[in-house]
Formats: C-alpha cells, structure tokens, sequence
C-alpha cells in the first residue's frame, strides 16, 4: 500500500503524540523534516502551527494539542478519501452492561468501541460529533431494543444532542450470533454493527423549547 501521510515536524512532543496517534489507527506515514520535498503518493502533510509556512502542499493538517487527537484523526481519514466532510454518517449502537458502538460514515467504519454506562456511550458520541460538520453530514443513530436499558440511553440522547440528530430504535432480532471464544470481546460491536444496517422506527425528538424549559 502506497503511504500517503506525511509527518513534517521536528517538535519532538508533536511528532510522539502523531506518529502514535497514526500507529494506533494503523496508518502508515512518511516522517519529513518541514523542508524536505513531498512524496509523490503523499495526499496530506500533518504539521505544527509553527511549522506551516515551511510546508509547500495542498492539503495540511496541524497538530495543536493532544486534546484535538480524535479531530486530527478525523481529519486524516475523511482527507485520505478525497473529502472535505462526510455526506451520511451512521451510528450503531448495542445497549446493554457493555454497550457496543460502530460509527460508519460514507459506507466505511471510522470507529468503534465497547462503553460501560450510558454517560460514557454519551460521551463518545458527542465526541464524535463534535469533528463532523452536522450542517452537512446527514447523521443518525441507530440503537437496538433489545434490553430495557435502551429507553434511558435514547432519552439521554435526546437531551443532549442537537435537534437534527436522527434517532432510530431498531429490533435486536438476530443480531447477537454466536462469535467465536476469540472473538467475545467484539461481540457487542458486531452486533452494533448489524444495527446499523436495519430500518427501524424514528424516534420523535423532544421540541428544543421543551429541552430549554427543562434545563431552566
């Protein structure tokens, strides 16, 4: 596979938090010094702010804080697609004790994890949101019925994200096949992932003023 990342950067806390961050995503990366010339194959140069104006490319990310991490990764992924955002993003979700989540924006898995409450899978996904461009991402969330605790984890949902969010209940039927002993760990993100490919019931999102009243 043809490497398409560049690091240029010779701050040594930016480069360890990048080349990590990159590792960790299993994306491979040219490491440059800012004035060294760009690899033919190379579609984004990931830099610092200090360091841009060393750079001559198209298509430059930066690395700001360890903070901005999971946006800069975002980033990263979204650029290697020839995008500039996403146009549909699904979220699947597998309630239960250990909640399973899948994100899958333009057809292709972007991220997943396994939560332990409602609060923590209500957090990830507001941080996943919090990089995508809602004005122009078609974004719904898709969560399984099949265990009592999915009614809490939509009504915390409901409050707490932005009115254009799509919330869908969707029937668990079927979706929890027996895995392999080796694979249990990825059992509640497999079955989030067959959420998020079914059509379910759309949820009625609470009026904002209702939210606003409520908050007051």
């Amino acid at each position: 596979m043809r490497v398409k990342v560049a690091v240029a950067t010779i701050q040594g806390k930016a480069y360890f938090h990048i080349v990590n961050l990159l590792k960790d995503n299993n994306t491979p990366f040219f490491s440059l010094i800012p004035n060294e010339p760009i690899p033919s194959e190379v579609k984004v140069v990931i830099t610092t702010p200090k360091e841009k104006s060393k750079i001559d490319f198209g298509k430059i990310l930066m690395f700001t804080s360890e903070d901005e991490l999971d946006s800069l990764i975002n980033q990263v992924i979204v650029s290697l697609q020839g995008k500039e955002y996403y146009e549909k993003m699904v979220i699947g979700i597998d309630p239960g004790e250990v909640t399973g989540l899948v994100v899958i924006a333009d057809g292709k898995v972007v991220d997943k994890a396994n939560c332990l409450s409602i609060r923590e899978t209500n957090n990830k996904i507001k941080s996943i949101l919090k990089n995508v461009n809602l004005s122009a991402t078609n974004v719904k969330i898709k969560i399984g019925n099949g265990v009592p605790a999915y009614k809490g984890l939509i009504e915390t949902l409901d409050d707490t994200l932005p009115p254009r969010i799509v919330l869908e209940i969707v029937s668990e039927a079927g979706t929890n096949l027996p895995l392999s002993k080796r694979s249990r760990s990825l059992r509640h993100i497999t079955s989030a992932t067959r959420i998020s490919t079914r059509i379910g019931c759309i949820y009625q999102r609470k009026e904002r003023k209702e939210k606003d009243e409520k908050n007051s």
